[in-house]
């Protein structure tokens, strides 16, 4: 489907075949990302990797991204099920107070529409409903807070050895082929922050939601997790690689509700918009059923979501795939298996509703409450 927002002719693609044509044959044509006024001011003119332009920029700061995310599975799988979260990965975010009102305001200027982006002879418009003004403060805001913790760690003893300490060792030095400044590492921070916090929340939120839809599915799982994890209190990483269950429902919610049902966009000769959501539910693919919650399909099938099979694309796929697939899930697959390892739900609600909040990432439009019974410890 082909949209003209002002000057800017926008195609969005609503199929596995033709996501397969945007992401696989042509992806080196699609691989780069459209420039915003909203990007420039809010990611440091598109510095960090996510929105950054295609390119050698964008390819070495790919590599120091993808260390980062390994060095953050390391992390995960030396710490306690119960225990991870992305702040103690990030340990140099730590002041949660500041961190929720700045993101709260970044997350929803990322969400607002740039009338002077798409009709330049328009761009006074930002200006009279206050977006410029709120996309500075939010800007000048971000950056104090993202320097302090930065020179923080200059000003550090050098015992720590986390996200920012490696960005500035490689600044120090200089093992990528062209310099990297504050901006650029402050951008980084974002791209990690940003992209697994609201992303991670959405997806377990939607996951207990259709769990509480179909209590037979949520039995099912509960009877997985707790046979193969008979005789302990929690569940680990590895105790989840026996959970072929557990990760049809995670397929199973990735359809039917990706985190980022439009994904980031790509941009060629035109912006092109993958519609991640209607290909989940397309009828051709996924039979008459295709817009109920049913993860048993999954289980006798080879397809995947990390980019191979256009059919469940929820990371994306090609050049400008998530980096961050193995930690996503994994994350949410262990903390999934303890919540229904030590719990059994009920809700709370006659009717679960499944209406969607309106954004870029896609939660409830409404808060999801269920009443959890804790097991006794010999039920373990």
């Amino acid at each position: 489907m082909l949209l003209h927002l002002g000057r800017v002719p926008v195609l969005v693609v609503s199929s596995a075949d033709a996501a397969r044509d945007v992401l696989k044959t042509h992806d080196r044509v699609f691989a780069s990302r459209p420039r915003s006024k909203i990007i420039e001011k809010l990611l440091y003119n598109g510095r960090d990797v996510a929105s950054a332009p295609y390119g050698e920029y964008w390819r070495q700061m790919k590599n120091v991204r993808e260390e980062e995310i390994s060095l953050m599975m390391e992390k995960i799988r030396k710490s306690s099920p119960l225990r991870v979260n992305l702040s103690e990965l990030l340990t140099t975010l730590t002041n949660d107070v500041i961190c929720r009102v700045l993101m709260e305001r970044f997350t929803r200027l990322l969400d607002v529409f740039s009338v002077g982006s798409y009709v330049p002879c328009l761009a006074w418009v930002d200006w009279i409903r206050g977006l410029d003004g709120q996309l500075e403060k939010t800007r000048t805001d971000f950056d104090e807070f993202l320097e302090r913790v930065v020179q923080d760690h200059v000003d550090g003893d050098g015992d720590r050895n986390d996200f920012v300490d490696v960005l500035l060792a490689i600044q120090r030095e200089k093992t990528v082929g062209f310099e990297i400044d504050r901006s650029s590492i402050k951008a980084l921070i974002l791209d990690v922050f940003v992209g697994g916090t609201d992303t991670s929340s959405a997806l377990m939120e939607w996951a207990l939601t259709e769990l509480l839809r179909h209590p037979e599915c949520l039995n099912r799982l509960q009877e997985e997790v707790r046979t193969i994890c008979e005789g302990k209190s929690s569940v680990s990483e590895e105790d989840i690689q026996e959970m072929n269950y557990l990760k049809a429902v995670t397929k199973e919610t990735l359809r039917l509700h990706p985190p980022l049902p439009l994904m980031v966009p790509h941009v060629s000769t035109q912006d092109v918009m993958i519609n991640a959501w209607a290909i989940g539910r397309e009828v051709v693919t996924w039979g008459p059923d295709a817009e109920e919650f049913r993860p048993e399909r999954h289980l006798d099938t080879p397809a995947d979501f990390r980019g191979h099979d256009f059919e469940l694309i929820p990371f994306g796929a090609g050049r400008r795939i998530c980096p961050a697939i193995s930690f996503a899930v994994v994350f949410n697959e262990v903390v999934l298996a303890n919540l229904v390892h030590g719990f059994d739900w009920q809700s709370t609600e006659d009717e679960i509703d499944v209406v969607e909040s309106t954004g870029s990432v896609v939660h409830r439009m409404f808060p999801l409450r269920a009443s959890p019974v804790v097991r006794t410890p010999h039920a373990f």
